[in-house]
């Protein structure tokens, strides 16, 4: 039994029964009453966290990351289990790899550890055709997702507006006479094909460059070879011949492997060229020259993410969205300053 089939036994909302778990003075006594009796009947035994917040039994919420190498994961894994820590909570932490069979085996195993709930690190975790697993999952327990949209009950996204974002960066080169603009990716996670759907949509919007050849897909693999990749096939559009006079990189890895090409043209053969990375990471304000950088908002995604979980565990759900969006921002650096209007 989950809190979802005493809901609809009773006839009543998941806020109700989450209310009634912790004691709540808004539910009404003859609805106390029929939740309560539901449980008894069903042999319905609610987690130690939904028993009631205030007591000091163990408080566990479990985190699923794909790889902490990643330092957009490690960062927003710290960020998350630091307010967690705050709030009393400890962490569980399992790094799956990219394999569906690994992410399923994972979030068992923190089901049968019996955490609270469960936060996934990243839009990996979104499978194309299928997340029927994590929707099984989301009816026992809330799933919070950072940076990565599955729209299913229970299962609350906190994301940044990342099409929005490249989108913005395109246009703002546009506005400045841009009109073939190389850019660089190397995933199609739901992360990944934002950002490259905020691409197309400014280039068809401005009327920029449509050659296949100025999108440019790197394999991942989270080494150095991703810059070594970026760096290599700039190097050879550069050779090719292959106008272009900006580029955008979906990582702040490419935007440096690109940079690094065009210093290697030659700084007096070539005019200066806008790079703009994304993820506006610690490689950003340590390569030369400084990267200008999308910054989809760990800082702000991560708290957000612990603030909806603990309203979710207290029963506070009523005015819980779904789907919670921030804007992204473009810090600006060395490697482009936009004109200011």
């Amino acid at each position: 039994m989950t809190i979802y089939d005493i809901a609809k036994a009773c006839d009543v909302s998941i806020a109700t029964v989450s209310r009634v778990l912790n004691g709540s003075t808004k539910v009404s006594p003859k609805t106390r009453e029929k939740v309560l009796s539901a449980m008894n009947e069903q042999n319905y035994t609610p987690n130690p966290f939904a028993r009631g917040l205030g007591l000091n039994s163990m408080k566990m919420i479990g985190i699923l990351c794909t790889d902490v190498s990643d330092a957009y994961f490690a960062k927003a894994v710290s960020l998350v289990e630091r307010d967690l820590r705050k709030r009393g909570l400890d962490v569980i932490l399992s790094c799956t790899g990219n394999e569906l069979s690994h992410k399923k085996k994972y979030l068992q195993l923190l089901l049968s550890k019996h955490v609270d709930a469960i936060i996934l690190i990243g839009s990996p975790f979104r499978e194309e055709m299928d997340n029927s697993h994590l929707e099984e999952a989301a009816k026992k327990l809330p799933i919070i997702t950072i940076n990565g949209l599955i729209e299913r009950p229970n299962i609350y996204s906190i994301i940044c507006d990342e099409k929005d974002g490249v989108r913005r960066s395109v246009e703002l080169l546009a506005k400045e006479g841009h009109k073939s603009i190389l850019y660089l990716y190397d995933s199609l996670t739901y992360s990944g094909k934002q950002k490259l759907e905020g691409y197309h949509l400014a280039v068809e919007t401005y009327g920029l460059d449509k050659n296949p050849a100025l999108v440019q897909r790197i394999p991942r693999t989270l080494t150095a070879a991703d810059l070594i990749a970026a760096e290599n096939i700039t190097q050879q559009l550069i050779e090719n011949k292959i106008p272009f006079s900006a580029i955008i990189a979906s990582e702040d890895l490419l935007a440096i492997g690109a940079q690094k090409a065009l210093t290697a043209f030659g700084k007096n053969k070539r005019k200066h060229i806008p790079v703009i990375g994304c993820n506006n990471s610690v490689l950003a304000e340590c390569s030369t020259p400084s990267l200008t950088s999308m910054d989809n908002r760990l800082d702000v995604l991560c708290p957000a993410a612990v603030e909806t979980l603990t309203k979710i565990l207290t029963g506070d759900v009523d005015l819980i969205p779904s789907k919670t969006i921030f804007p992204p921002l473009l810090i600006a650096r060395d490697s482009y300053q936009p004109r200011k209007e």
